[in-house]
């Protein structure tokens, strides 16, 4: 999902490596980029997730702000609130060992994958009791319409 293709402030393809940590992005760049509103990149920017630096009106995203927007979009794919990402970017600042943060989102899936598991479980019972109820439908209708 992520691209490598990144911009220095000028707008321009960058180069070596030093460029990429001086990349910098529009948000038009990053709405095109990801696919999303750039009403969207401004909510996760108010909500905190991302901070843009500013250049009059402009703003201006760093490599860091496009990292953690592909954080954000990865987990909110997945079925993470915004308030359980926001958790896991702060970890990231507190710790950049990533443990606390690996265990947090360790702890974050296997919930997740208990409830899709129970939600699975729900569905394969409504499934049978619809086909049931479907065949008994028929039976109905197929004595209906016997003379």
């Amino acid at each position: 999902m992520e691209h490598d293709d990144t911009t220095t402030g000028s707008g321009q393809p960058g180069g070596g490596a030093g460029d990429d940590e001086r990349a910098t992005y529009t948000i038009g760049q990053l709405a095109e980029e990801f696919q999303i509103t750039t009403r969207a990149i401004r909510f996760y920017e108010a909500r905190g997730l991302i901070q843009p630096r500013r250049e009059g009106k402009n703003r201006i995203y760093s490599r860091r702000d496009r990292g953690r927007l592909i954080l954000i979009l990865r987990g909110k794919n997945l079925g993470f609130t915004l308030e359980d990402i926001a958790e896991y970017l702060a970890l990231y600042d507190v710790d950049r060992s990533q443990r606390t943060q690996t265990e947090m989102l360790l702890s974050k899936v296997e919930a997740s994958i208990a409830d899709l598991n129970g939600k699975k479980a729900d569905l394969a019972r409504t499934l049978n009791d619809l086909k049931e109820l479907r065949a008994k439908c028929l039976g109905f209708l197929k004595q209906a319409d016997e003379p």
